[in-house]
């Protein structure tokens, strides 16, 4: 391809992501497809020869995009949105062009010192002292992972070299997310290691059943190294009692990481800051600004307050990569398990500037409102009822049915094309979720699904 070229189908682009971002609702938010329809329609094996950009463009609107979930829908309410915004999506673009690889401070300065800079506003938004080391990964899953590395380096230093000598217990909530169990899993610490602390009515964490479990484990001769709280839980977004928890933690020398993925955005409202009170006592925290602060996917920005502890963990520097040694150059590569890493910072930096602090809060405020409206409708309605506090935007309700009538409720609304739900099971009953969270998403997408979920109540009744 040219260059000419390369600006001609660069423009074409353009064009069509402007349009699609403009009409977007006249898509469905789900295909309307089968497993497999699309492997079936491609050819099954890649051309010999080179085919004109003309008709890869053609396939890509005919064949692929029917086939999408379209996640930047405004009635996407499925699971927690990733919304792309365009200052974000023109910052991927650059990065692409780019192609830049972040894995020294020599290999790429650029990137990893707009990395630091734009870090340390997104730290000062929300709240967090300045001793605080921030580093991007791609997902929360991956930077839960890094933590409890962490966590296991600070308990038992010689696991690096000896691999896991057994006896280390971790701790975190029933309702936390499937990665924290998973990245117990990778890490050697084992299932049967891992305890999952009853929650309360509002689901949060019971930190007397923490304190009794802690103390039973260590009277077994068990080592407490991790504990793990959230801040806006999967299933029902609640907050566990971070400053209590920390204490415990404090008492037993265990790490603390705060899984503030969704939630911790919130923070960046000036007077929802005390979504994160006692995160400032915590070894770590994650917060995902491609949930909730509109960042194309994916960018997961991780602190600690112990990056020595994560180098230790992690670092490990062949010849080729030695640099020579300078206090102000951060090697990414020294605290992370990858060792290439993309410029993901650059559209972050983009965000925060086209938006300032004050245009995002004004939309995570709308849409925590627009969340307290659907939820005074549910409660007042008599055939549903809510199932969970509403903390941010995440609304988890049912109908005053079986659970197989829910189950239909949601299938008839899924399947019409016009809004996703997803759905959860709270105190054995099967309950639907509506995250709200898409930067397009409006009280008029909210109140038609609303509608809509009515009416699926009705014929399935």
């Amino acid at each position: 391809m040219n260059n000419e070229e390369f600006r001609q189908y660069g423009h074409d682009v353009v064009d069509w992501l402007a349009a699609y971002l403009k009409d977007i609702r006249q898509y469905p938010v789900l295909p309307a497809m089968q497993p497999g329809d699309l492997v079936d329609r491609l050819p099954a094996h890649a051309p010999d020869f080179g085919e004109p950009m003309d008709t890869i463009l053609e396939d890509f609107q005919r064949s692929i995009v029917p086939a999408l979930t379209h996640w930047n829908h405004p009635r996407f309410f499925a699971y927690f949105a990733v919304s792309a915004s365009e200052p974000g999506i023109l910052a991927e673009m650059l990065a692409a062009g780019l192609n830049v690889n972040g894995m020294l401070w020599k290999s790429c300065p650029a990137l990893t010192e707009l990395e630091q800079v734009t870090l340390g506003w997104l730290r000062q938004w929300i709240g967090l002292p300045e001793e605080f080391f921030g580093i991007i990964y791609d997902t929360a899953s991956v930077s839960t992972l890094h933590a409890i590395a962490a966590a296991r380096e600070m308990a038992d230093p010689e696991t690096r070299a000896r691999g896991n000598s057994g006896g280390l217990v971790m701790y975190t909530s029933e309702h936390a997310h499937s990665s924290v169990e998973k990245a117990g899993i990778l890490l050697g610490i084992g299932q049967d290691n891992i305890r999952k602390i009853p929650v309360d009515q509002a689901f949060r964490m019971r930190v007397d059943i923490l304190r009794e479990t802690v103390a039973a484990d260590r009277g077994a001769g068990k080592r407490p190294f991790c504990i793990i709280p959230t801040v806006g839980t999967t299933s029902t977004s609640s907050i566990d009692p971070v400053d209590e928890i920390a204490n415990v933690a404090e008492e037993c020398g265990a790490w603390l990481h705060v899984d503030a993925a969704y939630g911790g955005v919130a923070a960046v409202v000036p007077e929802l800051q005390s979504v994160l009170h006692g995160a400032s006592r915590a070894h770590s925290l994650v917060v995902n600004p491609h949930k909730w602060l509109f960042t194309p996917i994916d960018l997961s920005a991780f602190y600690t307050r112990k990056p020595e502890i994560l180098r230790q963990a992690f670092s490990l520097v062949p010849e080729y990569l030695r640099t020579a040694e300078d206090p102000r150059a951060v090697n990414y590569m020294d605290y992370g398990v990858q060792l290439g890493r993309r410029f993901r910072a650059l559209k972050l930096w983009f965000i925060m500037r086209h938006y300032g602090r004050d245009g995002i809060a004004g939309l995570v405020r709308a849409h925590i409102g627009y969340a307290q409206r659907l939820a005074a409708l549910i409660r007042e309605h008599p055939d549903f009822e809510l199932s969970a506090p509403t903390p941010f935007s995440l609304i988890c309700f049912r109908c005053r049915g079986s659970d197989d009538d829910n189950r239909a409720l949601l299938e008839t609304v899924n399947s019409s094309g016009k809004a996703f739900l997803s759905h959860t099971v709270l105190n054995g009953k099967f309950v639907l979720r509506l995250a709200i969270g898409n930067l397009g998403t409006q009280w008029e997408d909210v109140e038609e699904t609303w509608n809509l979920v009515r009416q699926a109540a009705k014929k399935t009744a």
